[in-house]
């Protein structure tokens, strides 16, 4: 028998190209049906490859940090049971193999193990329980065990082995991660599922609060120049800010706030039992001021094409979030529609699974609005470029202790600068203007929410 071919699939909407970023097997290697046998990175995010087949890897077709398109083969592998035949000895094993003539006949096989098999390229990646499944593959149900009429075993789905176990289970961002810090992954215990390291096992391990700041200063490296290949994830934000910047036209507005009482609200909704063991931020009230402020402003939350503008009713909430690979944005989809513990719950989720790296392309499509907290960085304010497509992006600056009138005489006060870009081809000044101030009165008057 033969062996199958594994091409690239497209693993999101309109994907045409992918880079191995790690194998999960070697040639000679045994894998079973749906077992992830390597990492990809597309344009947008990293995605864990299943395998279609059960059998013996035979050959690795791309090498790691290669860019392979679309529907070109990366791995050959070997149905289980199949043999190689010397093409000049005929067909001798099977005769060696036939049962003596005073055998009982064999029962006729039943009418399940005669449907006919679908082809291997288009095998599924799941089995009737669910599981990975591959666009452009499906699921295909439970694999049977079949013959065909002259006897030739098709593919099997055998007891699926356990894998040997490793002493590290990690994902490359969160491996990234560790060496930035300078941590051994060999020394820390994995609190995910199989005892998978997660990032916060990392980040506790190396007593580091942030994945921004480094414990020691490296040292400058002994090569002069450093040539970096612009693809993948690098090569899309590139395009999308180009194409941002140059066609929308940005203005800019942007607005002291003093968030004292947002700090304090904070402060309550943390020592509420209604909000035990969710991580409640100014961000979450930021993103619920901007759901407030967008009722009142719909405009600001659209769509500009070259033939309509589209207003959406609905919110598709993007927060930008800086991982390891980059920059993404992916979105709460119908952000409109969540109470103040599930949008903060949405929002932890959120930025639990962009830092592991295992954002999904679904999850960063048909956004309506961007939000960014560049107060994580210390920063006072900046001017975002626009998520294409979109014509508002707001953007939040740190929050600390000012100095600031209050009824004639200075005071210390909590102050934080809000503001952002916004599509002059879609949204005019006074909109803008009243969208800002709206976001900003909530932070000054958390209470305004209960309207």
């Amino acid at each position: 028998m033969s062996d199958m071919t594994f091409p690239l699939p497209d693993v999101g909407e309109g994907l045409t190209e992918a880079e191995i970023v790690t194998w999960q097997v070697a040639p000679g290697d045994t894998v079973a049906l749906n077992q992830v046998i390597c990492e990809i990175e597309t344009a947008k995010s990293l995605v864990e490859l299943p395998s279609p087949f059960t059998g013996v890897v035979t050959e690795l077709l791309a090498e790691v940090g290669e860019t392979v398109p679309v529907g070109q083969p990366i791995m050959r592998v070997r149905p289980e049971g199949a043999v190689d035949q010397d093409p000049a000895a005929g067909d001798a094993p099977a005769a060696a193999a036939a049962p003596p003539a005073t055998a009982p006949a064999e029962p006729a096989e039943s009418a399940e193990s005669a449907e006919p098999a679908a082809p291997a390229s288009a095998a599924g990646a799941a089995d009737d329980e669910g599981g990975a499944v591959l666009v452009g593959y499906g699921a295909a149900g439970k694999v049977r065990s079949r013959r065909r009429s002259g006897g030739e075993p098709l593919l099997s789905a055998p007891p699926i082995p356990v894998a040997a176990a490793s002493p590290v289970i990690a994902k490359p961002p969160i491996r990234k991660l560790a060496k930035d810090l300078g941590v051994d992954l060999a020394q820390v215990a994995g609190t995910g599922i199989g005892g998978e390291i997660l990032r916060d096992d990392v980040v506790r391990h190396g007593s580091q609060a942030s994945l921004f700041r480094n414990i020691s200063t490296p040292e400058v490296p002994a090569v002069r120049e450093e040539r970096i290949p612009l693809k993948g994830m690098r090569k899309q934000i590139a395009k999308a800010m180009v194409t941002s910047a140059f066609e929308a036209p940005h203005v800019g507005v942007f607005v002291d706030v003093d968030a004292t009482r947002t700090m304090e609200f904070v402060k309550r909704l943390k020592a509420s039992t209604d909000f035990a063991g969710i991580k409640v931020s100014p961000l979450l009230i930021f993103a619920k001021a901007m759901l407030w402020a967008i009722r009142r402003n719909p405009e600001i939350n659209s769509t500009f094409t070259e033939t309509e503008i589209i207003r959406h009713h609905f919110v598709n909430l993007g927060i930008a979030a800086a991982t390891p690979r980059g920059l993404i944005v992916p979105n709460i989809k119908e952000a409109q529609e969540l109470s103040l513990r599930e949008l903060a719950q949405a929002i932890e989720q959120l930025t639990i699974t962009a830092r592991e790296g295992r954002t999904q392309p679904e999850e960063m499509q048909r956004g309506t609005i961007t939000l960014t907290n560049i107060g994580v960085f210390g920063m006072d304010f900046g001017t975002p470029i626009l998520n294409p497509g979109e014509v508002a992006i707001m953007a939040m600056g740190t929050i600390k202790e000012k100095p600031w009138v209050v009824d004639g005489h200075v005071r210390p006060r909590m102050v934080t600068t809000v503001g952002g870009s916004f599509d002059h081809r879609v949204v005019d000044g006074d909109v803008i203007s009243r969208f800002v101030a709206d976001v900003a009165s909530v932070l000054e008057e958390p209470a305004l929410l209960l309207d």
